[in-house]
C-alpha cells in the first residue's frame, strides 16, 4: 500500500480508541494576523498530544506472537504516554526508556496511563541516549520496537490527524504548519495533503536549537546533529528519521526555525489569554505564525497544536526564557564602589520607576575599593535598556553586560 493509503486504514483502526480533536477558529489570531487562524487540537486528545495515533496503530497490528513477547519505545514523554496507554488498552507488557531530564508530569502520566503493564527506564540526558539504549534491548532480545517517528505503521497513524483535518474543513486550506521532531507527524500529514489538498503549502515548524530536518534536507544527507538545545522537549532531537526524512524532503515547501524565547512567550500568552496549557512543542506553529505574517494575510491557516504535557515547574524557566528573548531581562555584572549608600544610588539615580532588580548577588569585602554584583533588571519597556546604560556610564558604574557573553551568563546565572 501507498503511505496515503496506509493512514486510510490507519484510521479504521483508531477509530475506537483516538478522539476526533476540534479544529476551531481563534479569534485573537485571526484578528492579529489578518487571516483565519484554525487550530487543531491534539493538546485535547486522551494522551493530551497526537502520539497515541501512532503507538495504537503500531502496536494493534502486530501479531499475536509478537505481543505476547511485550514492546520497547524510547521516548522524552509523550510517545511515551501513547505507548502506555496503548499497552493498557491492549493488554500488552512495556519497557520505555526515557531520558534522566523529561519532566516528572510526564513520567507520572506514563505509569498513570500504562498502569501495571508498563516498566519506566529513565537513562541519559537525550532521546537519543535513551533511544540507544532501548534500541540496543530490543534487539539482543528480538522485541518489538515501537518507534517514536521511524515507522511505516506510527507515521500513517500520525497520517489521520490530517483527514481529520480535511474532513473538517470546508474552505481551501492554504497553509498548514506543522511541528516536527523526528518528523512522524510531518511525514503522515503532508502525504494527505499532496494526495487531497495539493495546493495547500506545508510548512515545517522545528526548534532553533534543534534544526535537524531543515539540516538534513539542506544538506542532502540525514546525519545527527552535534549538538542540541534540549528545551523544546517533544522537537528536539539529533536526528530526525530515514523514511521521514525522504517524505519531507519531498512533501515540505518549507521549514522554519523558531528561537526557544520565542516559544516561551507563546506558551504564556496562549494560557493568559486562551486558557489554554500547551507544552513547547506543542507552542511551536503558533509561535511561527509571526515569520509567515506577510505570506498569510488573507489565507486559510491551520497550525496543529501537538501537545499539553507541560510541568508546571517549567514555569519559572518559560518566564525567564521569554523575557530574555523579549529584550525585557537583562544581567550586568556591575563593581559597585565599597561604601555605604552606592546601592542606593544605583536604584534612585540609574533606575526607572519601572525597573524592577530581580536578582541581586553581591558579598561586602572591605579590602577592596569595588565589589562585583551579579544584578538582574527586569524592564516594562526594552527600549529602556540604552538609557539605563547610559547612566551607568555618566555615573562611573563599571559594567559588564551578560546577555552577550554567554560563557559568563551560564556560569554566573545558569
Amino acid at each position: 500500500m501507498t503511505t496515503y493509503e496506509q493512514v486510510l486504514a490507519a484510521k479504521n483502526q483508531l477509530k475506537e480508541v483516538v478522539t476526533a480533536t476540534p479544529l476551531s477558529k481563534n479569534l485573537n489570531l485571526s484578528e492579529e494576523f489578518n487571516c483565519t487562524v484554525l487550530l487543531k487540537r491534539e493538546d485535547l486528545q486522551v494522551v493530551r498530544s497526537y502520539k497515541i495515533r501512532g503507538a495504537y496503530n503500531k502496536m494493534s497490528t502486530l501479531t499475536l506472537s509478537e505481543k505476547s513477547q511485550g514492546v520497547i519505545c524510547a521516548s522524552a514523554g509523550n510517545h511515551a504516554q501513547g505507548v502506555a496507554y496503548s499497552c493498557h488498552l491492549l493488554k500488552i507488557k512495556g519497557k520505555i526508556y526515557m531520558p534522566k531530564t523529561t519532566p516528572k508530569q510526564k513520567i507520572k502520566q506514563v505509569q498513570l496511563f500504562g498502569k501495571t503493564f508498563v516498566e519506566i527506564i529513565l537513562i541519559g540526558d537525550t532521546f537519543d541516549d535513551a533511544y540507544a539504549k532501548a534500541a540496543e534491548e530490543a534487539t539482543a532480545k528480538n522485541i518489538i520496537f515501537v518507534h517514536p517517528f521511524d515507522d511505516f505503521k506510527v507515521i500513517s497513524g500520525q497520517g489521520t490527524v490530517g483527514l481529520e483535518i480535511l474532513e473538517n474543513c470546508n474552505e481551501p486550506i492554504d497553509y498548514v504548519f506543522v511541528p516536527i521532531g523526528g518528523g512522524g507527524l510531518a511525514a503522515g500529514l503532508s502525504e494527505v495533503f499532496k494526495k487531497l489538498s495539493p495546493n495547500t503549502k506545508i510548512i515545517g515548524v522545528e526548534p532553533e536549537g534543534a534544526p535537524s530536518m531543515k539540516t538534513a534536507i539542506a544538506t542532502g544527507k540525514n546525519l545527527p546533529l552535534e549538538k542540541i538545545d534540549k528545551f523544546v522537549d517533544g522537537a528536539a532531537v539529533k536526528q530526525v528519521g530515514n523514511l521521514t526524512f525522504e517524505i519531507c524532503k519531498k512533501n515540505l515547501d518549507a521549514i522554519v526555525l523558531v528561537p526557544e524565547g520565542k516559544v516561551c512567550t507563546t506558551i504564556l500568552r496562549l494560557y493568559n489569554e486562551e486558557a489554554m496549557v500547551v507544552e513547547p512543542a506543542g507552542a511551536l506553529t503558533i509561535a511561527a505564525l509571526d515569520f509567515y505574517k506577510d505570506q498569510i494575510k488573507g489565507k486559510n491557516v491551520v497550525c496543529i497544536v501537538s501537545g499539553s504535557n507541560n510541568d508546571i515547574e517549567r514555569t519559572a524557566e518559560i518566564k525567564e526564557r521569554s523575557l530574555l528573548y523579549e529584550e525585557l531581562m537583562h544581567y550586568f555584572m556591575i563593581q559597585f564602589p565599597q561604601r555605604p549608600g552606592s546601592l542606593k544610588e544605583f536604584v534612585n539615580d540609574i533606575l526607572g520607576p519601572d525597573d524592577d532588580i530581580t536578582y541581586f548577588q553581591f558579598t561586602k569585602k572591605n579590602s577592596r575599593e569595588v565589589g562585583p554584583a551579579i544584578v538582574g533588571l527586569e524592564l516594562k519597556n526594552k527600549n529602556d535598556i540604552v538609557n539605563i546604560k547610559e547612566k551607568m556610564f555618566d555615573k562611573g558604574f563599571e559594567f559588564q553586560y551578560l546577555n552577550d557573553r554567554q560563557d559568563l551568563f551560564t556560569q554566573l546565572i545558569g
